[in-house]
């Protein structure tokens, strides 16, 4: 077993391992490490129970190595690393680390990234990026200034995903593409991916669902529509699936 030397501290709310259920990624298991904190307060958020910093969830990087590693039964070589808000400045340190590790373990990582900053130390060595464009829905604004950054220095390894709860959302998400693709000067060629929002303790949501498919289709089919696949096995309050 590898040592680790300094090891710095992450704040962790659970590591588990799941099929990922959205997404471009989608059916792919994964080591998910989640950590505890998040100042981005989106107003849908399913797991607003990451968003405070709590020194009682530190966790030195060898023991979350250590968890990855029995879970993984030296098989399931995968990680993703999500929140919470892992681009935090005070998870960054934590995190640059353990992904300096997991690399070094030749673990393929995956980050979930909220659309609100890009950190090039971690992006350049990770081996996906999931970023979001957050719709008025969300009452948080992603700038589309980043999204064309990440197109410009990251090709080939990172997805779009935004949720929709309605035809504004939908609205605000294609204005984005259109503006996106105007400031390139050229054809977006990355996954974007539109989740219909299935929020905790509601049914199905089947008609949002056909809408934001019908929108998508009537639009020009630009985006890839893809459900939150662990919602419909587990229902939408289950976690840590």
């Amino acid at each position: 077993m590898m040592t680790v030397s300094s090891p710095a501290k992450l704040f962790i709310n659970a590591i588990y391992r799941a099929t990922e259920g959205e997404g471009a990624l989608v059916g792919r298991p994964q080591i998910f490490v989640r950590v505890q904190g998040c100042a981005i307060g989106c107003a849908n958020c399913d797991s607003k129970d990451t968003w405070e910093f709590e020194q009682g969830f530190a966790s030195d990087i060898t023991a979350v190595l250590a968890q990855i590693e029995d879970l993984s039964l030296k098989k399931l070589k995968r990680v993703s690393i999500t929140g919470g808000d892992p681009l935090h400045p005070k998870h960054v340190p934590g995190v640059l680390q353990l992904v300096r590790e997991l690399k070094a373990r030749k673990f393929f990582v995956s980050l979930e990234a909220a659309g609100t900053r890009i950190v090039h130390e971690i992006f350049d060595l990770v081996d996906f990026i999931n970023f979001d464009f957050k719709p008025p829905s969300t009452l948080i604004e992603t700038k589309p200034s980043l999204i064309v950054q990440l197109a410009e220095q990251y090709e080939g390894k990172f997805q779009l995903k935004s949720v929709a709860q309605d035809a504004k959302d939908f609205s605000a998400i294609l204005a984005a593409y259109q503006l996106v693709e105007k400031d390139l000067k050229r054809s977006i060629t990355f996954d974007w991916c539109i989740t219909p929002i299935y929020n905790p303790g509601e049914s199905f949501p089947l008609e949002r669902f056909k809408l934001i498919l019908n929108l998508n289709e009537n639009a020009g089919g630009y985006f890839r529509v893809i459900g939150q696949q662990h919602k419909w096995v587990h229902g939408p309050n289950e976690k840590l699936v």
